[in-house]
């Protein structure tokens, strides 16, 4: 196996090498590999792990192989600072490293963790969740990223190798069956087509699995897998010199993702006060209380299941998650070694396209949907090109990298949410329980939702005319349904120039010093037009500015918040025709930037390395693709916001033009410091690494359980005396020059392995990441105050960051007598301490300490040349949240709320969920 990846990676980098990694295969599989021995291209060169100064973890084929793993979001198992996580779409994917990641579910981020395959860049990490197919090995690379690779990253990157063609015949079939009826084809074949001068591989995946969900309104299955993976590849070696490998893949999905179940229903509110205080709760009372927005939902005829992992979900008929997804790509790398330089060049282009329907009340109740018509969809076109030019100078003293990067993308997303055909009636049915819980009040099948009891109670509490205007909004806005958005679009093109170089200057023998530095340039155009019929909302302000707040009437604080309810009831999640009115929204946003990377390592013996190393990460700022952003309809007309405040003049609110300034947010910067220390022998390694990473506009994409709220998080260096933690919008502010990082990530990694024979292999790993918010906290790095939403945040570990991981495996692959035959006994786990998986730190969203287990016990032929297996994948059954958040505009606020301000809270919470336990068998051949 020392060969495979020797060659293997050579062939990347040193083209005028003879011996390929193919070549090497039948040496792999009578020979395992020490602990010692694993190569990488992590620095753009081959080197044994053990040798390079920066923190990588290295995942081999067989490695994930064994864990189950054929996607990057089961390296969780094997990679402890890393955590991937998909949420409302297979096409959403989070990753995150040592606790910092971005939240993929607005295409206008791009992620804190960079992914490539075979060098080429992809643009979200949730294009990352397909099929893989045959690999060499998959690498971490844990901090910022930007002298090695073309795209640069704030936090980390996952560099996938796959397997390339080999001159020697051979190929790979296997056949996966499990529970939830599922199937996994595979098959790869490689050979020579023209001698030793060109040479070919196919590989293919066919994957079909029932949902982990049941709807219990129509009997189906929900989060099911419906995938098509083939990849085709080239490789040519004209000379020694000179190889060239070009590379074509497409993947195909028709999947129905992804439904969420229901968290217990709760509510809270403080007995010893009425309404929402202005102030911290003095004494901090609180108690459960009957939630009633689920008794609306219910006498709507909601069925809603308390018991999240039943894994029963309710999908309105007609409504649904399906959607399809196709992800395709050719690109051509160039190896060409001319005396003591190597000249590599990538060209790719990538599309990408997948749609956008689901259910998104996440219950039967049909409040908001996207249509599955075709006209909610993203699309990415992204080109790329890299060059590196690489030499190993005097005498191998100095080792010169430098290289360029271009990246053109052009991103397309159309919109089609609405309010769905009962939306009226829950909206007008919810805002009549601000008045009382008690369902006397309500009649849903009466207009504006009121019985003969809630209309006086309406007239009782406001009066016979503001009473009598009241409930003509609450019967025009049940008249709210099934409209909003009709194909809104949003455009945006970036280009992305970046010039980058990585030497290392080996002093003495021992000692080497390496200096980094990167230069980019982004761009980034910006369009936006909306096509929205929902004419209410603008006629719902005119009939209510006067009570709203700042209105021209002065009416009680409990009447303006009722009626700004009303009208945020009627308006929010889809736009106005004030927002129709804009025609083209249009801006351009142009960043540039100098980040780089020093490190100073040294070998006092063979097999100990010591270094330190200093890093400034970045990445790019960009527009929000939601219009919620945008001001008005969704915050109030004072609102500090609004990029262009809305007065009110009498009775009619004035349609003036919005900006993207709110739309627009900060390039995201990392300082990061690290201290490591490597041992390697032939029977064990260790890496250890400590760190402080300091970010700056840290990129938060928070749901609020209305709008996508995109902030960029910053600290402030004076106390804020609690105005980041208060309801107010206003308060909270900072002064420019005393913005601070607002968010930084400390602690250690190790990481072991141990190989006492050649057939059985131990690892463990553990990650302490404290990764925790300022103290004092603001919106930008201009010193605006936080979004009230993110009151929770100063001084709190971030969402989705464990404190700490622990993960483990084994591996024994004894001989059986001597008749050729192996047996293969493996295991692995990873325990996560607790965590929030909610980015607004909601009480509600946090998930306890677990463990997941992975198994597998098997048979394999003379020479691999046939395994059989059997397998488990979360073998204990652990019940755990992805993500958890609130569901869509059904309730607001949380047990948080209620204890800090006195407020009455009683929001639903639903839940991605973790996979359950998976089991089957799986039959290989090699040949």
């Amino acid at each position: 196996m020392k060969t495979v990846w020797l060659t293997s990676a050579a062939a990347l980098l040193l083209p005028n090498l003879a011996v390929t990694a193919a070549s090497a295969q039948e040496v792999a599989q009578a020979d395992e590999p020490s602990a010692s021995e694993i190569i990488v291209t992590a620095t753009r060169r081959a080197q044994l792990l053990s040798d390079v100064p920066i923190a990588v973890s290295a995942v081999s084929m067989d490695q994930m192989r064994n864990s189950g793993a054929t996607d990057i979001r089961q390296l969780n198992q094997l990679a402890p600072s890393l955590l991937v996580s998909s949420t409302g779409s297979e096409a959403n994917g989070s990753a995150r490293v040592r606790g910092v990641g971005t939240v993929g579910d607005n295409p206008g981020l791009e992620s804190s963790v960079a992914v490539f395959i075979d060098g080429v860049y992809r643009s979200r990490s949730g294009i990352g969740l397909n099929e893989l197919g045959e690999l060499e090995r998959i690498e971490v690379l844990r901090g910022p990223q930007g002298t090695l690779f073309g795209r640069n990253a704030s936090a980390g990157l996952i560099n996938v190798i796959t397997a390339k063609p080999s001159f020697t015949p051979g190929g790979i079939a296997q056949i996966d069956y499990g529970n939830f009826n599922f199937w996994r084809l595979s098959a790869s074949l490689t050979s020579p087509i023209i001698g030793d001068k060109l040479a070919g591989r196919i590989d293919g995946v066919y994957v079909k699995r029932n949902g982990f969900l049941t709807d219990q309104i129509s009997g189906d299955t929900i989060n099911d897998r419906d995938r098509i993976f083939v990849r085709g590849q080239l490789l040519f070696t004209p000379t020694s010199d000179l190889s060239v490998r070009l590379i074509g893949d497409y993947s195909y999905r028709d999947e129905s993702c992804c439904a969420a179940s229901y968290n217990p229903v709760r509510a809270w509110n403080d007995p010893t006060r009425t309404g929402e205080a202005a102030n911290t709760n003095p004494d901090g009372a609180f108690q459960e209380i009957p939630n009633p927005i689920l008794d609306v939902l219910q006498s709507l005829g909601g069925r809603i299941n308390q018991r999240p992992f039943d894994r029963i979900a309710s999908v309105t008929p007609g409504r649904g998650f399906r959607n399809t997804t196709r992800d395709w790509g050719v690109s051509g790398e160039l190896n060409w070694a001319f005396g003591d330089f190597n000249l590599t060049s990538i060209t790719a282009y990538r599309g990408y396209k997948a749609g956008g329907a689901g259910d998104l009340d996440y219950n039967n109740v049909d409040i908001l949907y996207r249509a599955d018509d075709g006209t909610s969809f993203r699309e990415f076109g992204t080109f790329t090109q890299e060059l590196r030019l690489q030499a190993s100078l005097f005498d191998d003293t100095l080792d010169v990298l430098i290289g360029g990067f271009y990246s053109n993308e052009k991103l397309n997303v159309s919109d089609n949410i609405k309010f769905g055909t009962q939306y009226g009636a829950f909206a007008s049915c919810r805002l009549l329980t601000l008045l009382s819980p008690s369902a006397a009040l309500r009649n849903p099948a009466a207009p504006g939702c009121l019985s003969p009891t809630g209309a006086a109670t309406v007239v009782g509490a406001f009066g016979p005319a503001a009473g009598g205007i009241l409930i003509d909004g609450l019967n025009r806005l049940s008249t709210v349904n099934n409209v909003g958005d009709n194909g809104s679009r949003y455009r945006q093109v970036s280009e992305n120039f970046a010039i980058f170089t990585h030497n290392v200057w080996n002093i003495t023998d021992t000692l080497a010093l390496t200096g980094g530095l990167r230069w980019t340039s982004e761009r980034k155009d910006f369009s936006a037009r909306f096509n929205s019929n929902n004419t209410a909302c603008v006629a719902q302000q005119n009939a209510f500015s006067p009570f709203l707040p700042g209105g021209a009437a002065a009416f009680p604080a409990a009447l303006q918040g009722f009626t700004q309810a009303v009208v945020n009831l009627t308006c929010q999640g889809n736009s106005s025709a004030a927002l129709n009115a804009l025609g083209t929204l249009e801006d351009t946003r142009r960043e540039n930037e100098f980040t780089g990377t020093t490190v100073l390592s040294w070998k006092p013996t063979e097999d100990w390395l010591v270094y330190g190393s200093y890093s400034r990460g970045y990445k790019s700022g960009g527009f929000n693709l939601d219009r919620s952003a945008l001001g008005l309809p969704i915050f109030a007309p004072t609102d500090p916001r609004n990029v262009v405040t809305a007065g009110l003049s009498g009775s009619t609110v004035q349609a003036i033009p919005f900006g993207t300034r709110n739309l627009q947010f900060d390039q995201e910067i990392n300082n990061a410091f690290e201290l490591g220390l490597k041992f390697s022998s032939r029977q064990f390694t260790m890496n250890v690494a400590a760190f402080r990473q300091e970010f700056r506009n840290f990129q938060l994409n928070t749901f609020n359980g209305s709008v996508f709220l995109v902030q960029t998080v910053n600290g402030c260096k004076t106390d804020l005396a609690g105005g980041d933690r208060d309801t107010s919008p206003i308060t909270g502010g900072c002064a420019a020059d005393q913005v601070k990082p607002g968010l930084v990530s400390q602690g250690f990694e190790v990481e072991t392995t141990m190989s006492p024979t050649r057939d059985l292999m131990v690892t463990a790993g553990f990650t302490l990441a404290d990764t925790k918010f300022a103290r004092n906290l603001v919106g930008n790095q201009n010193g605006s105050a936080l979004d009230p939403a993110l009151f929770l945040l100063p001084g709190q570990q971030i969402s989705n960051s464990p404190l700490y991981v622990v993960t483990g495996s084994f591996g024994w692959t004894p001989e059986i007598g001597t008749s050729g035959l192996s047996a293969l006994m493996y295991t692995d786990f990873r325990y996560s301490s607790a965590y929030n998986t909610g980015s607004d730190l909601f009480l509600e969203k946090e998930q306890q300490g677990f463990i997941v287990v992975n198994a597998r016990i098997g048979l394999r032929g003379p020479a691999e040349r046939w395994a059989l297996e059997f397998w488990a994948q979360n073998l204990l059954n652990t019940n755990f949240d992805q993500v958890a958040f609130n569901a869509p505009f059904q309730g607001g606020g949380s047990l948080a709320n209620t204890q800090r301000f006195g407020a009455t809270s009683n929001q639903l919470f639903a839940s991605f969920l973790g996979e359950p336990r998976t089991y089957g068998v799986t039959l290989r051949s090699r040949f």
